[in-house]
């Protein structure tokens, strides 16, 4: 049954509408001045309008366009005799016809004009729910999107809340948050002000939800109504709610992934939720979720780096403290030996000669690992400075080689270099080379049997043309040009292949009888390793079990841009 709306002063053509229309339960109106079709269709929304062209309307063509603009899909027949239509009307109305028609022709063309309306009625509102829908997918992309780009409880609260108000319009929210602060918080989010009483009255609801979702199970936190904060975020001061708002329409709902809680959330609207919206609802919720524990996650992770940053600090202090209090009393037991060894304070028997001996040995092996200590201190603290300028590496090598050939010689080693002519210089700390090589050779030293040799080498070599251990490929592969390459190779007792890498970590010593015997810290190869990394070079290995080891260098060539700079600097 459709509405239908005749405008006409012709008594004949309103009765013949009444005969056709009434007796088959149509609704059908009259009106004849253009006041009272202004006012009518204010009020009313035919679905067809029969216009007779003979009643005095000024301006008819704006009249119709007014109808068309506010009854969009409503169709529009103009009665007409024989004259023709201005061109104005036959743009905007659906059709025409004449007086003469007969009742049938005239109810069937007004029954599809009915039906037309109908079905486009239909198809608008396919298109709304459509057009929504894509505001809705939009809505829910962009605020995945933002779900995505922070691991902050409060901020993922917010773009949760902020895409609900943009698809459901809602009118108050209630959120019970475990992870916003370091307490429970309720989070109400209004488009009014709220009194005392109200808020406490939310608060009671919002705690007594929560409890109803563990009724069957632990609660994972005991929360009061009494002392739960509140943070209010309220849109218009002007006005207030009422308790009235209770009687709203309104969706709950847990924030929740399986096992893990992080709150509950219930929205309130004046006007009722649909099944779409509680779907979306749900959806929203839900993929708060997964963000919320990667935040409460990100959260305890920071939370153990501060406490990690913290006791890596009291344990650089500890370092500092011990290493110069260890120090200090070491300088006066040094000289106080050399002066007893140097029979300044009388002649010495050959028991305390040596027992003196054994003693000014022990200091340096206590030095030098408080010295280890310090290094490896200063490097992870990057603190560790470094005078770099254009040396040769020769100079190095000579410096290592005559502070080791007396030792060499008391253990019946064969101590050699064998060095590449015209070297070109490298850019380094000489002070830091001689460190790493003095490491190098002294291990080669404890570990090589009487009898057997070590040899330094230094030979000139491209980057792409250094063959290098598997174990060790990451050490080179961000090296391009030309290199030095240090080695010191030893027929010691060697390295089995799965402890190579553990070598270079920190307080490891590869267990055997004879690493228990020699002793020492652990620290050499590492605080060589950041020695060399600082001169953007690389350190590795060679080794075999009981055939000897071979430690390789390599130092990039100093470069033309830095000839004959020096420089102080720390590594980081």
């Amino acid at each position: 049954m459709g509405n239908i709306l005749l405008i006409s002063e012709d008594n004949n053509l309103i009765e013949r509408f009444k005969n056709i229309f009434n007796r088959r339960q149509y609704n059908l109106s009259f009106c004849c001045t253009p006041t009272s079709l202004l006012d009518f269709i204010e009020v009313e929304s035919p679905d067809v309008f029969v216009i007779d062209e003979r009643v005095q309307i000024p301006e008819l063509p704006s009249v119709v366009k007014k109808i068309k603009s506010r009854h969009e899909n409503s169709q529009i027949l103009l009665v007409t005799g024989i004259e023709p239509v201005c061109e104005d009307l036959s743009e905007i109305v659906s059709g025409f016809i004449t007086p003469d028609y007969s009742d049938e022709f005239l109810f069937a063309t007004i029954n599809n004009d009915l039906k037309i309306k109908d079905n486009l009625d239909k198809l608008s509102a396919r298109n709304n729910d459509m057009a929504e829908s894509l505001y809705r997918l939009n809505v829910l992309y962009n605020t995945s999107s933002q779900f995505a780009g922070t691991l902050n409880t409060k901020e993922l609260l917010n773009y949760m809340t902020e895409g609900l108000d943009k698809s459901l319009s809602f009118d108050l929210t209630c959120i019970i948050s475990f992870g916003f602060e370091n307490e429970p918080v309720l989070v109400i989010n209004s488009l009014y002000d709220l009194s005392e009483e109200l808020v406490n009255a939310l608060k009671l609801r919002s705690v007594l939800n929560y409890k109803t979702l563990f009724e069957s199970r632990d609660i994972p936190f005991e929360i009061d109504d009494r002392n739960l904060k509140v943070v209010k975020n309220i849109k218009n001061l002007n006005e207030k709610f009422t308790f009235s708002i209770f009687q709203y329409d309104n969706m709950f709902a847990p924030i929740d992934l399986g096992e893990e809680f992080f709150g509950c959330i219930e929205i309130f609207k004046n006007k009722p939720f649909s099944t779409d919206d509680a779907a979306y609802f749900q959806t929203i919720v839900r993929q708060v979720s997964l963000p919320l524990k990667s935040a409460g996650l990100y959260k305890k992770i920071m939370e153990k780096n501060q406490e990690l940053e913290k006791l890596e600090r009291v344990k650089s202090d500890f370092i500092s403290i011990v290493s110069h209090e260890l120090r200090t009393p070491l300088t006066p037991i040094k000289n106080a030996l050399s002066i007893l060894s140097s029979g300044r304070c009388g002649n010495l028997g050959e028991n305390a000669s040596k027992f003196i001996d054994m003693a000014k040995r022990n200091v340096s092996n206590l030095t030098n690992i408080i010295n280890d200590i310090l290094d490896i201190n200063k490097i992870e603290a990057g603190k560790m400075v470094f005078n770099y300028k254009n040396m040769n590496i020769h100079s190095v090598i000579e410096n290592v080689k005559n502070n080791f050939d007396c030792v060499a010689k008391e253990h019946s080693i064969d101590f050699r270099s064998e060095e590449q002519e015209n070297l070109p210089d490298i850019y380094a700390d000489s002070q830091r080379l001689e460190q790493v090589l003095t490491n190098l050779v002294s291990n080669a030293i404890k570990f090589t049997p009487q009898g057997k040799q070590i040899i330094i080498k230094s030979e000139l070599k491209n980057a792409d043309d250094i063959a290098i251990e598997d174990s060790f490929k990451n050490e080179i592969n961000n090296l391009s040009g030309d290199y030095i390459l240090l080695s010191v190779k030893d027929e010691g007792i060697g390295i089995k292949h799965d402890n190579i890498l553990k070598a270079f970590d920190m307080f490891t010593q590869i267990e055997n009888s004879l690493t228990r015997k020699v002793g020492g810290t652990g620290l050499g190869l590492p605080i060589a390793k950041q020695l060399i990394k600082a001169h953007k070079g690389a350190i590795w290995c060679e080794s075999e079990e009981n055939k000897g080891s071979n430690f390789y260098v390599a130092l990039p060539v100093a470069s033309e841009n830095v000839q004959g700079q020096s420089v102080q600097k720390e590594f980081v």
